[in-house]
């Protein structure tokens, strides 16, 4: 089992080809033989796994693997929007295992905050099969893949952490936003109203409900959840931007312009024109974009 394993890392080290990544392998390889040696496992046999698989004796260490993401996905069966089909029950994973999922979060983790998806990608899928019962490997394997562009696997993995978690706030807030971006207004709002009850002081859920109600045309659920999300979290400026445009689309001008210099205030960056192209990143629509720019010019 733990030949396997280690089999399976080195692989993965291989198709992500990284100097950095390396030194993290080998620093868990040396922990996989150290937890090997206590229970007595073939280290042997290990080594030889080690020597094949990384090519030691050749010059040449590259491999080409087909990924598995540049593959279509298969289409997912119809879902509600906040539930799926509870994985499979699976048998506790080993304190190896466990240990090896976590190094690849973390790796991952590393490599999203770099903007290295593909590989973040790559280490966080591998961090799951190794753990697949660890909901927050699920869930950030799941919001990556959002970053990364691909909702419908982001859907599917958010979903997945659901159906082990139906209460789980983070998934919720993740998958909310996913659907949001996504043009699924209506589950986007069913998927934070579940949020905000679960936890009322939930900052996130509110924002985003106020953005997706805007867009609905449903401008008092816009404005009452935009300022909802400012009194919770009053320094960020994101939520005044909701609460300016959804007051500017209600015909009060005033309002909007009072929120849109609230906003400033928070960070005097979103007095530039430079900070539109950034909130597609939060959630912004074009359209809302735009609107905000047409706030910001009228000042």
């Amino acid at each position: 089992m733990l030949s396997s394993l280690l089999l399976s890392i080195l692989t993965i080290a291989q198709r992500l080809k990284r100097e950095r990544f390396l030194h993290h392998f080998f620093k868990l390889e040396d922990r996989l033989m150290q937890e090997a040696w206590a229970v007595r496992a073939p280290l042997k046999a290990i080594g030889a796994i080690a020597f094949l698989t990384l090519g030691l004796g050749s010059c040449d260490r590259s491999i080409t693997p087909s990924s598995p993401l540049s593959q279509s996905s298969p289409s997912l069966p119809s879902l509600s929007p906040v539930t799926a089909t509870p994985p499979p029950v699976l048998s506790p994973p080993s304190a190896a295992e466990r240990a090896a999922a976590n190094t690849f979060r973390q790796i991952g983790l590393d490599y999203r905050n770099q903007g290295l998806y593909d590989e973040a990608i790559a280490a966080l899928q591998k961090s799951v099969e190794l753990d697949p019962n660890e909901l927050s490997g699920r869930v950030i394997l799941g919001w990556t893949l959002h970053l990364a562009g691909q909702e419908t696997e982001a859907t599917h993995q958010l979903k997945q952490a659901l159906a082990q978690q139906p209460n789980d706030v983070s998934a919720l807030n993740a998958l909310g936003i996913v659907y949001l971006v996504s043009g699924d207004l209506n589950a986007a709002v069913q998927t934070h109203q579940q949020a905000v009850a679960l936890q009322p002081d939930n900052e996130i859920g509110y924002f985003n409900l106020s953005l997706a109600y805007h867009r609905l045309n449903r401008s008092a659920d816009a404005i009452a959840n935009a300022r909802r999300a400012t009194q919770l979290e009053p320094e960020n400026p994101n939520p005044w931007l909701a609460l300016a445009i959804a007051h500017w689309d209600n015909n009060e001008l005033t309002l909007a312009q009072e929120a849109y210099q609230q906003a400033i205030r928070q960070n005097a960056q979103y007095d530039s024109a430079a900070i539109l192209d950034q909130l597609k990143f939060s959630g912004f629509s074009q359209k809302q974009i735009q609107l905000t720019e047409t706030i910001q010019q009228s000042r």
